[in-house]
């Protein structure tokens, strides 16, 4: 028997009234985050997705199967990997856009070029623009892309599951002492992120202390001796793969450095915790642990 909770009572109630809404009016219209509506006469059946986040988001609103072609590392799930491929995300081939003929393209506002976007929407074809800053806007926009891909259920009650599982969290580390934290996102040039940032609400949401949380830019360049005058008690980096920890390496040689006395340089696999889809919730499962073996430490 499916435990009735409140998240799941109100992604059922949701669904109700979205189906009531396209009953009455057969478009599908979503509000973007640059507030921009995307309207669609029937559900789309070509999307492309242009960053791995929005890869991951679709198939999760359960829109996998309306995917016709997604960027290079777009990796998660196993098939996605077989997508044909129409460029990065920071450069496409417009000539292979146009030839796989979509009917929705999903881009990422902070990381795709504008002026390909732009020329995407000016030749007709409907363009959703994503900007996740926090989990909110994760759940909310799965509950968007369900509605311009008619699988509303799927993808309200994935949304649903994921804001439980981060109020699980939530509730776990609410007391947990504080673990002043350096996440490299980047190594050359260093960069990091901010509190604004998903992966800053993922640390202080495992009661980590970003030490670069109030900078102004969500993916602000550092310094290396920013972060030795920061003095953090925890490092914590992605890396160029999946399995390679090498950008903690260059730390080891400072060994006045706190993090670095008490063995707190930490790994987590990028994919998991620098895009913004439900499967953060396993970059989290993994912080949070990193940041109890620090407090163990101490």
């Amino acid at each position: 028997m499916v435990r009735l909770t409140p998240a799941l009572v109100t992604t059922f109630v949701a669904a109700l009234i979205t189906a009531a809404a396209a009953h009455a009016n057969p478009k599908r219209c979503v509000v973007d985050d640059i507030e921009h509506t995307v309207c669609l006469s029937q559900p789309a059946q070509r999307i492309i997705a242009l960053s791995p986040g929005a890869t991951e988001l679709l198939f999760a609103a359960g829109a996998g199967n309306q995917v016709v072609a997604a960027v290079t590392y777009s990796d998660h799930p196993e098939a996605a990997k077989a997508l044909p491929r129409i460029g990065s995300y920071n450069r496409f081939d417009m000539e292979a856009i146009l030839a796989a003929r979509p009917d929705l393209i999903i881009a990422w506002k902070e990381g795709n070029p504008r002026e390909q976007v732009l020329q995407l929407r000016e030749l007709g074809i409907p363009v959703y623009h994503g900007d996740q800053r926090d989990f909110k806007d994760i759940a909310t926009t799965l509950n968007r892309l369900g509605v311009l891909a008619g699988t509303e259920m799927q993808a309200n009650t994935r949304a649903a599951h994921f804001l439980e599982a981060i109020e699980h969290y939530r509730q776990r580390y609410s007391k947990a002492a504080k673990v002043p934290t350096f996440y490299q996102v980047w190594i050359n040039p260093l960069m990091t992120a901010n509190n604004q940032h998903f992966i800053g609400h993922a640390l202080a949401l495992c009661g980590g202390e970003n030490i670069f949380g109030e900078l102004p830019r969500l993916t602000p360049r550092i310094s290396e001796e920013a972060v030795l005058s920061a003095n953090p008690e925890v490092i914590i980096a992605g890396g160029m793969g999946e399995d390679d920890p090498s950008w903690l390496e260059p730390w080891r040689t400072y060994r006045n450095l706190l993090a670095v006395q008490r063995n707190n340089l930490f790994f987590v696999p990028p994919s998991t915790l620098q895009r913004p889809s439900p499967r953060l919730l396993d970059g989290i499962e993994q912080l949070c642990a990193h940041l109890d073996t620090a407090r163990g430490r101490r």
